[in-house]
């Protein structure tokens, strides 16, 4: 913050609209950082008015000052240590009562009262207030309070320009605050009407619908469902379209490197190496990506998700964890890592620390492709016929049970390593509101789908080239150089990396090829699924075979039997966080014993829910063969 700008800082309950109001003022002249003293990142930016610039903090939305959770204490200390040069606090329309309370809180600390600071009160979602038939008397109000009152919608420019006048009309006075006696329930009584008493009629039904004791979760199965129909449906024909128009340019880019002098080696390793895999996960992540997060975002604008999170309150509960984690849960369904650092948002430490080591059990975006994959090569291997319907169905089951492992995951941690009781914990349900499509497009797609796609290419290009060299080189000792290029008579590295891991992957009800394409797939979960087919097709470089049936036919010769998709599902859900991820739980934790704990987690639990499953099969078969062999 620059000394020489008026500090503002941005205030009020959650749900007000106060990252509407900070991005229509800012704009794009924003940043993420910390506050002197405050470890904590926070939203900044700069905005003008009327030839003088301003410095914007957006506090984290809090009910009270009475610290109960970190949100609260970021947002007192930052108040009570006199940086702020003038206050807008922003309370609901609808609810004005719950913002007075705020208000008066704010009002009596010492750094705004004794020091005069400046405060406005922006009584915002005003256009929703109308509808709902709420008027509020802002006269009244500002003759009570004795500062400035103004009514706003957050998505008006017109209102926006009015509080941008108004900040610069009232910066630089000095308040004398002689209204702290007021009464905001009697206030609030005097200065609102309500012209429709049922106007929460229908927001009341559809909340007796969607979070029921029974209708509550079925709604909520067949949102999910819908979700992954549309994401697995509609991503095939643009993955295709991508897919060629990437790979078209493999030939032109090698014949460029070869006519600029480039060797015939470095040329494969970097077309064929590094830039296929980037090719691929581009073309497998892009397009699911581009339509989960989209459908995803627009419930979180609809209001939708904190209601799941009620429905799954109680479950959480019980396994004496935090109701909060649901939402981390599902941030991880986009990406791990972000789930991870969503988990900030749990208060207590210990019930933190269980939602930051069960998040890798619900599977990220990397992990769908793969899952897709094999649900269509399961029920071709097992001689049955499947659509998209029920490819969505079987997907939607693996979730749960994804959701059943981090509920029973977190109930054995609560009971063993950490202990302790569950906290209470306050979550609003937002009205229902109308979704901005454009809004949603903007942040599905800049903040998620391009956030995400980066990071995975970002690791993509190093294990492309681990990747190739594995598949090229061989080992040969001393006496031979130590390594030299593969060939029939020397195996690859690959080759050798994949046979020492045989024996594990056949107890489990998969082979070594697949451990050995999990564990390169460290960096990007993406590339697991090429490396298992450039393994069993002895190629140097990733390969994509056109069709699924001609997949099935080349698993199927190397002894792949429907047990075989299903363990590596199972394996897909439950195995290591990917790096970027395990990075985060570093960083989240500070804490090596933790983050191995992480890993170490659903890894265990992946292994030992193969053998059984793999063992159940073979025990099937041969109860089966038991009348034939009598």
């Amino acid at each position: 913050m620059e000394k020489t700008r008026t500090v503002v800082a941005l205030t009020g309950n959650p749900n007000v609209g106060k990252s509407t109001i900070f991005n229509g003022l800012t704009g794009l002249r924003q940043h993420t950082g910390n506050w002197p003293g405050v470890t904590v990142t926070a939203a900044g930016g700069t905005f003008s008015a009327e030839g003088r610039d301003y410095f914007l903090i957006d506090l984290p939305g809090v009910y009270s000052l009475d610290t109960r959770s970190r949100e609260e204490e970021v947002t007192r200390d930052f108040l009570t240590s006199g940086l702020a040069n003038l206050i807008v606090l922003l309370c609901d329309a609808t609810c004005l009562e719950r913002g007075l309370h705020l208000l008066k809180q704010v009002l009596s600390l010492p750094a705004v009262h004794d020091r005069g600071t400046p405060v406005i009160l922006c009584v915002n979602l005003w256009d929703e207030a109308r509808k709902k038939g709420i008027e509020t008397d802002l006269s009244l109000l500002q003759d009570v309070l004795q500062i400035p009152v103004l009514p706003s919608c957050a998505r008006s420019k017109k209102d926006l320009d009015h509080l941008r006048q108004v900040i610069r009309e009232t910066s630089g006075q000095r308040f004398c605050y002689d209204c702290l006696d007021f009464s905001p329930r009697q206030l609030a009584a005097e200065a609102v009407r309500f012209t429709r008493p049922d106007y929460r009629r229908r927001e009341e039904i559809i909340d007796r619908l969607v979070t029921g004791p029974v209708l509550g979760p079925l709604i909520m199965l067949l949102l999910l469902f819908g979700v992954f129909w549309l994401s697995m449906a509609g991503a095939n024909y643009p993955s295709r379209l991508l897919w060629d128009l990437l790979f078209s340019a493999e030939q032109p880019l090698a014949s460029v490197l070869s006519a600029l002098g480039v060797s015939p080696r470095a040329v494969d390793c970097l077309v064929f190496g590094i830039y296929r895999v980037l090719a691929w996960v581009v073309s497998v992540m892009l397009p699911p990506m581009a339509i989960f997060f989209p459908l995803f975002t627009l419930l979180e604008d609809l209001g939708y998700l904190p209601r799941a999170a009620f429905n799954m309150d109680r479950a959480f509960q019980k396994c004496r964890a935090c109701g909060k984690q649901c939402l981390t849960m599902a941030m991880g369904l986009g990406c791990n890592a972000v789930g991870v650092t969503g988990c900030r948002i749990i208060d207590s430490p210990r019930e933190r620390l269980i939602a930051i080591l069960t998040n890798a059990f619900l599977p990220c975006n990397g992990r769908l492709p793969t899952l897709f994959t094999m649900i269509s090569l399961f029920f071709i291997l097992a001689g049955t016929a499947a659509s998209s319907l029920a490819s969505a169905a079987a997907l939607t089951l693996l979730i749960l049970a994804a959701v059943a492992m981090t509920l029973a995951s977190s109930w054995l941690l609560s009971h063993t390593l950490l202990r302790g009781l569950p906290s209470a914990f306050t979550l609003e349900l937002p009205p229902y509101r109308r979704p901005q499509i454009g809004k949603v497009l903007i942040r599905s797609v800049l903040d998620r789908t391009l956030f995400v796609l980066g990071r995975a290419a970002a690791v993509a290009a190093p294990a492309g080239l681990v990747i190739w060299l594995l598949a090229n080189l061989s080992f040969a000792g001393p006496s031979g150089g130590w390594l030299v290029p593969a060939g029939p008579d020397s195996p690859s590295l690959l080759a050798a990396f994949t046979g020492l891991l045989d024996p594990l992957g056949r107890l489990m009800g998969l082979d070594g090829v697949i451990l050995a394409a999990f564990l390169l797939g460290f960096p990007a979960n993406e590339i697991v699924l090429p490396i298992m087919l450039m393994a069993y097709l002895q190629a140097g470089t990733l390969t994509q075979l056109e069709e699924i049936s001609a997949l099935s036919g080349i698993l199927a010769a190397q002894g792949w039997t429907a047990i075989t998709p299903l363990c590596l599902m199972i394996f897909c859900l439950f195995h290591w966080p990917c790096s970027t991820t395990c990075l985060t739980i570093h960083r989240e934790t500070g804490s090596l014993k933790w983050t191995a704990a992480a890993v170490l987690l659903p890894t265990a639990a992946g292994i030992l829910l193969c053998a059984a499953a793999n063992g159940l099969y073979h025990l099937l078969g041969l109860v089966s063969h038991l009348p034939g062999l009598i």
